[in-house]
């Protein structure tokens, strides 16, 4: 899915003049690499049907958590072309140096009303698929468009590499830091609080914001990237995705100048605090071991302890784990602790930390395992996580590739498929897929002709312009939720 401004216009449609939009919507037969074009000219005599799928090919994952699809359906896919789109296209594609197919596209205009004849079939969404695995698989539905499957193939593989991306580090994440609750805390209750969204304004665009925001929010609920809600309520009827709490940042509390620190944190305080509310303060503007000392424990000690509710001091510079530990244990030594039934320390319920600093990945189990080797329970800190949740990743991440691998012509079926000896890795899947469970409570993909009485994984979910099957956010949530005990 493009980034830009699709997502941005959509939310103005409900009070922007159909006139304004219609001159801003995106034209999908432009959403394209510039050498898909040519391709209606390149495929054999007699081409009917080309059938091609998605996997993720190898990469940092194990396992990828299928997610985004519905999304690019109803934005892109549910809308007519028009003969406005065709000219342009035309146009544009001739003075690119291109061919341009207007009668392929003027069949779909006046066969199909405008919307692509192509079936999309794939796994339901949230469901966590083994690397090597096909996904997805797309055919077109009228011998007339068997250029159109592998046409669509820029916009839909992009649509999925990053959705599925961003789901499937957020998952993985979400069972690093369960595995250290398991061990230093009494309960996972907090689990789902424990990865906060910071990484909006990371983000490339607000349309990848959107999708990065949402996938997120597969497998956690904190969130401060508004538009990850508004995309979890347009395209998966999920009224509120993530919450979040009243939090300062830098410039809110330099304002008061150095001198006026405790004052900044006071009203803080005055505004936020109270019996049942979760106020952040992020407190290191000068030096956070003062506004620990000095100010959180001792100006402001009493009203702390006293509010009702819950501080969460966050620490924004230096090295994350000693910074963490460091802040931690001062707050210990402050406030005091309690010993929970595992044996670890954890601060009083009115005061925690969030770090939000140089937060990934690999940084987020190497201070989860400082905290739990100085007796620390991973209960006291939360993290937020920006540009690396949302930005840093890239297809290669999971190897992502959609191929054609069976084409019919002249009403038989062949295979398609590529072996490079120069990429072993990159070898394709032939034939016309299915994925089913195996014996050992996995997966495998097959040839569909190999199906027999088993049940095809994957389930047309959109043909010819039809949405099929729509799922909601909670269902895509309860497939990838963590199996007990990981």
């Amino acid at each position: 899915m493009a980034p830009g401004a699709p997502l941005a216009c959509a939310l103005l449609r409900e009070e922007t003049p159909f006139s304004v939009i219609a001159m801003s919507a995106p034209n999908l037969i432009l959403n394209v690499d510039s050498y898909k074009a040519s391709h209606y000219l390149q495929y054999p005599p007699g081409a009917e049907y080309v059938s091609s799928y998605i996997e993720c090919r190898g990469g940092e994952f194990p396992e990828a958590v299928f997610f985004g699809l519905q999304a690019f359906l109803r934005e892109y896919l549910l809308t007519p072309i028009h003969v406005g789109d065709i000219d342009e296209a035309e146009e544009m594609l001739h003075s690119h140096g291109l061919p341009f197919h207007r009668a392929g596209w003027e069949h779909i205009l006046q066969e199909h009303g405008g919307l692509l004849p192509l079936e999309i079939s794939a796994v339901p969404e949230g469901t966590v698929v083994p690397l090597h695995n096909v996904m997805l698989q797309v055919v077109n539905t009228c011998p007339a468009c068997f250029w159109l499957t592998s046409y669509i193939e820029t916009a839909l593989v992009r649509a999925i590499w990053y959705p599925v991306t961003v789901a499937t580090q957020s998952r993985l994440i979400k069972g690093i830091i369960a595995g250290y609750l398991r061990e230093t805390a009494d309960s996972l209750d907090n689990l789902p609080f424990k990865l906060h969204d910071f990484g909006a304004r990371g983000a490339s665009s607000l349309e990848s914001a959107m999708l990065g925001g949402m996938a997120h929010l597969v497998n956690f609920k904190g969130t401060d990237t508004v538009s990850g809600l508004v995309a979890a309520r347009r395209y998966y009827d999920e009224p509120m995705a993530g919450l979040s709490i009243p939090a300062a940042e830098h410039s809110t509390m330099t304002a008061w100048g150095r001198e006026g620190e405790a004052d900044a944190y006071a009203n803080m305080l005055d505004q936020f605090a109270g019996p049942g509310k979760i106020v952040a303060v992020v407190s290191d503007s000068w030096d956070i071991w003062n506004a620990i000392e000095n100010i959180w424990g001792g100006t402001l000690k009493e009203r702390v302890i006293n509010s009702g509710g819950t501080l969460v001091v966050r620490p924004d510079s230096g090295d994350p784990v000693s910074i963490v530990c460091g802040s931690i244990e001062r707050l210990m030594r402050i406030f005091g602790a309690t010993t929970n039934g595992k044996g670890y320390r954890v601060l009083p319920d009115f005061i925690r930390v969030i770090q939000g600093d140089g937060v990934n990945r690999h940084s987020i189990p190497e201070i989860l395992q400082a905290m739990q080797d100085r007796g620390i329970s991973a209960d006291n800190l939360t993290f937020g996580m920006g540009g690396a949740l949302l930005q840093k990743l890239d297809r290669d991440i999971m190897s992502f590739a959609m191929k054609a691998s069976a084409i019919r012509i002249d009403g038989e079926w062949h295979d398609v498929w590529k072996d490079p000896v120069t990429g072993p890795e990159k070898k394709s899947m032939r034939g016309r897929l299915a994925l089913v469970n195996d014996r050992s409570g996995g997966v495998e993909t097959i040839r569909l002709e190999e199906l027999g009485e088993r049940t095809n994984l994957l389930q047309p979910v959109f043909r010819d312009g039809r949405l099929l099957r729509e799922t909601t956010f909670a269902e895509v949530r309860r497939r990838a939720e963590l199996p007990p005990g990981d």
